[in-house]
C-alpha cells in the first residue's frame, strides 16, 4: 500500500495554521473537536479501550479494511486530499516558503483574490465532495443525496468541524453572509464549459457523478441546493458573520482585518482543513467499524 492510514494519523499536525484556524471556530461550534492525533491514541479515546492487545487487534482490523480496494475508504481519503490541493494551487508557489509560518507578515501582496465566480465554484465542489466522500465511506452510491442530507443533520466532532469550515473559510468570508444564494445564482447561470476551467473542479471530477461536465453540473447545482437550507441555519443558529469570523483568524494573522479580500485566497492555500478532519472521519469509521466486527 502506498499510502498508510496509520501513518496519516500518526503525521497529522498538532499546531500550525490548520489547526489554529479549526480552532477559531470552536465558539460557533463548542467541544465538538478535538484534535486527535496518532493512531493508537485516537483507537483509546474513540473506544476508551487501554488494553494494549485489544488496541493492537482494533488498530489491525481498521488497516485492513482500509487497504481493502472494494470499500470507499481510499477513495475517501483521495477526494479529501484532492479537493484541498486542487483549491490552493492559487498563490501555492508565492507562499511556500511561508506556510509553516502563524502570522501573514507581508506576504498578502503576493496572493491574488479569486473572482467570485470562482470561489463560488469552489465552494459548491466541496460540498459535492463532501457528498461523494460520506457516500464513499458509507459503502453507498455516490449519488445518494438523501442519504447524507438525512445523515447531515447528525453530523458532529470532525465531521461537523469541516461543515463549519466550510461554510465560514470557503462562503462567509470571501462571498459575504448570504454565501449561499450568491453561489446558487452562480452555479445556476453557468455552462459545463466554464465548470471544466475550474482546478477543484478538475482535481475531482471524476468522482463527481454524471456521464459528462453537464451531467456533473447538474448534480452539483442539485446538491448545493438541497444543503443551502441547511448551512443558512447553520450560520444563523451558531451567530456566524464575516466580521467574527476575521476578529478570531486576526488573533493570529496579522493584517487580515486590512484585506479582507485575499484573505479567502490565503487561506485555500494555507489551511488544509479538507484532508486534516477528513483523516480524522475516516479514522473513527474504520475504527468504529473495526470495534464493532470483532
Amino acid at each position: 500500500m502506498s499510502v498508510k492510514i496509520y501513518e496519516k494519523v500518526d503525521k497529522l499536525p498538532t499546531g500550525g495554521l490548520t489547526v489554529r484556524a479549526l480552532k477559531t471556530l470552536d465558539t460557533f461550534v463548542p467541544g465538538q473537536w478535538n484534535n486527535l492525533v496518532g493512531f493508537d491514541h485516537t483507537i483509546k479515546t474513540i473506544t476508551g479501550e487501554n488494553d494494549e492487545a485489544m488496541v493492537q487487534a482494533i488498530g489491525e482490523r481498521a488497516i485492513a479494511l482500509f487497504n481493502d480496494k472494494s470499500q470507499g475508504y481510499q477513495r475517501a481519503l483521495w477526494l479529501y486530499e484532492t479537493v484541498d490541493s486542487a483549491s490552493g494551487m492559487l498563490g501555492t508557489a508565492a507562499l511556500a516558503n511561508r506556510i509553516g509560518q502563524d502570522t501573514f507578515l507581508g506576504f498578502l501582496k503576493n496572493i491574488t483574490p479569486k473572482p467570485e465566480k470562482a470561489q463560488t465554484i469552489d465552494l459548491s465542489v466541496k460540498l459535492v465532495t463532501e457528498v461523494v466522500a460520506f457516500c464513499h465511506i458509507n459503502g453507498i452510491p455516490g449519488d445518494s443525496l438523501g442519504d447524507f442530507l438525512s445523515a447531515l443533520g447528525d453530523y458532529s466532532s470532525e465531521s461537523l468541524m469541516r461543515m463549519a469550515a466550510l461554510v465560514s473559510f470557503d462562503g462567509v468570508i470571501p462571498l459575504g453572509a448570504d454565501f449561499s444564494a450568491k453561489a446558487l445564482n452562480a452555479i445556476k447561470n453557468l455552462g459545463p464549459d466554464e465548470l471544466e476551467k475550474n482546478n477543484t473542479f478538475k482535481g475531482v471530477k471524476k468522482e463527481i457523478p454524471g456521464k459528462d461536465a453537464k451531467g456533473k453540473l447538474s448534480f452539483i447545482t442539485e446538491s448545493f441546493e438541497s444543503t443551502q437550507g441547511w448551512m443558512d441555519n447553520f450560520v444563523s443558529d451558531k451567530g456566524i458573520t464575516q466580521s467574527g469570523l476575521v476578529d478570531k483568524l486576526a488573533g493570529f494573522m496579522e493584517g487580515s482585518k486590512s484585506k479582507l479580500d485575499y484573505l479567502g485566497a490565503f487561506l485555500d492555500v494555507s489551511v488544509h482543513y479538507y484532508e486534516h478532519t477528513g483523516v480524522q472521519t475516516l479514522a473513527r469509521r474504520l475504527i468504529e467499524r473495526a470495534v464493532a466486527e470483532l
